[in-house]
């Protein structure tokens, strides 16, 4: 029986997207995972290795190609070019798949898209590489090393020597290479942690208790989450572990407004919203009998209001809150970059969670590293300190801003602190070694800022400060 779908072929297009079209692969593999339900667990486990094996280990697969090839990556026809890419990687990384077959198919495949001219090319080199794969000589040492042996581009390797020594830099680089676990918020107005792994477990799927948070678990063994009647039911949200933060170091408290000014697609906002509903449900409990402003019958007198720039960004924020079941939260569509005179002073808690590099999170979106600049970085401070500029103005007096980004570079992290705090004195960094979980304390730096480093702690790279806003602007 003949297949109509050839997974080889939707890796191909995957990469064209990603690589040649600008695209973002984690968007670009969901769309194709969404559009091909109907394939096997192995069929789609392929296409998800091979698509993103591919992007993480780009700049290793050229320099491999670059010697075995007489037309250098950069000259060849785009389509052949990502082919003779998934190709290597099946090649170099997956034993699993002999290198026969990834030499046929891909001739194949070259064949079907119009390239049957260049069927001998392709065999020949794939050919050399797999003969040659273990005689390939690496650079040795210096910045040229760690961006073959970890993929990742030269300048941001030069940007990390200025704040971290060599060992950490690798440590983040390796990291960005390690396959890692989905991370999901156990959702506390559906169900408690100590029961979540026991319903997990009833569909087959594996839950850790994740060491920094009670409510957070890693999750392995399951085909994909839409499959799951617990993720449709809303009782877990996928969110990494230093997302979580966010809402630990916000703590809401019962009754208090709040505005997350970039929240697609919600889940800090969600968060939030779900420590507030807690909250005053155990009001509420505690209670006397008919009490109007407090008791059981009472409205709920906490809200969360979740903003962002797009319809489609708030439609995705619509989706979570009808999932979440949460009655205290709303979207709306909003530019946060623009002053909003009718939300001055008006709110308990801002969350800043800003746009950025994400130099962060190079292990779970492997494509941002080629995307990303100097020049982009640069822009992005801008844009994060006009933003800043607008939030700051719907801080109640004694209210808490949390600032937030993605990414591990100071210029977008601490230098944001310290500019902040010059522009406007009448905020302050307040103390959150509190807050936190013992093996995170030691990495607070002055006293209100944290910032976490992929492999280095169990979690993303990223980076929180809080403010507090201790007195009258002058």
């Amino acid at each position: 029986m003949t297949k109509t779908v050839n997974e080889r072929e939707l890796v191909l297009g995957i990469l064209m997207e990603t690589v040649e079209n600008g695209q973002y692969s984690h968007i670009v593999l969901r769309d194709v995972l969404a559009k091909y339900q109907y394939l096997s667990r192995q069929e789609r486990a392929f296409i998800t290795r091979v698509s993103e094996g591919t992007l993480e280990h780009l700049i290793e697969i050229d320099y491999i190609l670059d010697q075995f090839s007489k037309v250098k990556v950069k000259k060849m026809k785009p389509v052949i070019r990502n082919l003779l890419r998934s190709a290597v990687y099946q090649l170099k990384y997956m034993d699993s798949v002999p290198d026969r077959a990834v030499c046929s198919e891909s001739v194949k495949l070259a064949v079907k898209k119009g390239f049957s001219g260049l069927r001998g090319y392709v065999n020949g080199v794939l050919r050399s590489v797999a003969r040659g794969m273990d005689e390939i000589r690496y650079p040795s040492e210096g910045t040229r090393a760690l961006s073959v042996r970890y993929s990742c581009p030269e300048w941001i390797i030069e940007l990390w020597k200025q704040s971290f020594d060599e060992d950490v830099i690798e440590t983040m680089l390796a990291d960005s290479q390690r396959v890692k676990p989905v991370t999901v918020r156990c959702c506390l107005n559906r169900t408690a942690p100590e029961a979540f792994a026991g319903i997990m477990e009833k569909e087959g799927v594996k839950a850790e208790p994740h060491p920094y948070l009670p409510y957070a678990f890693s999750l392995s063994g399951y085909d994909h989450l839409d499959s799951l009647d617990s993720f449709r039911e809303g009782l877990f949200m996928v969110q990494d572990v230093s997302s979580m933060l966010v809402g630990e170091l916000a703590d809401p408290q019962s009754g208090e407004r709040v505005i997350d000014v970039c929240a697609a697609p919600g889940g800090k906002a969600l968060h939030i919203a779900e420590k507030l509903y807690v909250k005053e449900k155990q009001c509420k409990e505690k209670a006397p009998a008919g009490d109007a402003v407090m008791g059981e019958s009472a409205p709920l007198r906490g809200h969360v209001e979740a903003r962002d720039l797009t319809e489609y960004k708030t439609d995705l924020i619509r989706e979570n809150i009808e999932r979440s079941g949460l009655p205290n939260i709303s979207a709306v569509c909003m530019d946060a970059s623009v002053p909003d005179p009718a939300s001055a002073g008006s709110a308990d808690i801002v969350i800043a969670d800003l746009p950025c590099s994400g130099l962060g999170v190079l292990g779970r979106k492997t494509d941002l590293k080629y995307k990303a600049s100097p020049e982009g970085i640069q822009s992005l401070v801008e844009l994060q300190r006009k933003i800043l500029s607008c939030a700051k103005e719907y801080v109640r007096l004694g209210g808490v801003l949390i600032y937030s980004t993605c990414t591990v570079d100071p210029a977008e992290n601490m230098d944001n602190v310290h500019w902040f705090l010059g522009q406007y004195p009448e905020f302050s960094l307040d103390d959150i070694s509190g807050r936190l979980c013992p093996e995170l304390r030691d990495s607070v730096t002055e006293k209100g800022c944290i910032q976490l480093l992929p492999g280095v702690h169990q979690s993303d790279g990223f980076f929180i400060a809080r403010f507090v806003k201790r007195k009258k602007q002058a």
